[in-house]
């Protein structure tokens, strides 16, 4: 039946009977204290992935390797990346692995995309709070796409890393980026706050509280002051 399944795949289409694809499910539940069997199973997900199967196929692939997925998965879920119909659901299946590499594919995919690929890839590593991206994130603070620049604010005020607070507080800004630079600038201010690192978070709402930012930015920063001062 599993055989049946991965045959199906080929040119599964939403709006088929998902029940056909029911024994794959089964055989992640099966084997999931069984390596060699989960191995084998990756295995033949993979091969999907590197056929001519259908999107959706593929799409279903994807979610079942995010749940299984290891090192072996990444370098096909990594080649999906630039393809405007398979990147997304690639991204959802690397952001959540714990493997070393995913996040290496997500990197190293960074600088080769462009347009709602990137972005999408900046949102997956906020999403895995990659720290090794923090440069490559600040030097999108001031893309000349407005959508990537807010992205990449967004994805450091995930990170909310003493070195994303850096890049945040040094960067020359899209000019659609402010406001989220400055939410991101007070979530990084949090949580080193939260950490006992109060110098740095104080020196982050004292800077936003000095130039002219939305009312609330500087309600913010103004409470954040006080709450430093109070520990």
């Amino acid at each position: 039946m599993v055989d049946k399944a991965f045959e199906t795949l080929q040119s599964y289409d939403w709006g088929d009977d998902r029940g056909a694809l029911q024994p794959i499910d089964d055989a992640l539940v099966a084997t999931q204290h069984h390596a060699a069997g989960r191995k084998d199973l990756e295995d033949r997900l993979i091969a999907v992935l590197q056929s001519n199967a259908t999107r959706n196929g593929k799409d279903f692939v994807c979610r079942k390797l995010k749940v299984i997925g290891t090192e072996a998965s990444v370098p096909a879920l990594a080649a999906m990346l630039s393809d405007a119909n398979h990147t997304h659901m690639a991204r959802y299946a690397l952001e959540s692995m714990p493997s070393a590499a995913a996040g290496r594919a997500l990197r190293e995919a960074l600088p080769k995309l462009t347009g709602d690929a990137r972005v999408g890839v900046i949102g997956s590593l906020g999403v895995r709070q990659d720290e090794s991206c923090v440069a490559a994130l600040a030097s999108l603070l001031g893309d000349e796409d407005g959508l990537t620049a807010i992205s990449a604010a967004r994805a450091l005020a995930a990170i909310r890393t003493a070195e994303a607070a850096k890049a945040l507080a040094s960067a020359k800004p899209h000019r659609a980026a402010p406001r989220a630079i400055a939410d991101a600038s007070l979530a990084c201010a949090e949580t080193l706050l939260a950490a006992g690192n109060k110098i740095a978070a104080l020196a982050i709402y004292k800077r936003l509280s000095k130039y002219d930012p939305p009312k609330l930015v500087k309600i913010a920063a103004t409470r954040g002051m006080l709450a430093c001062a109070a520990k």
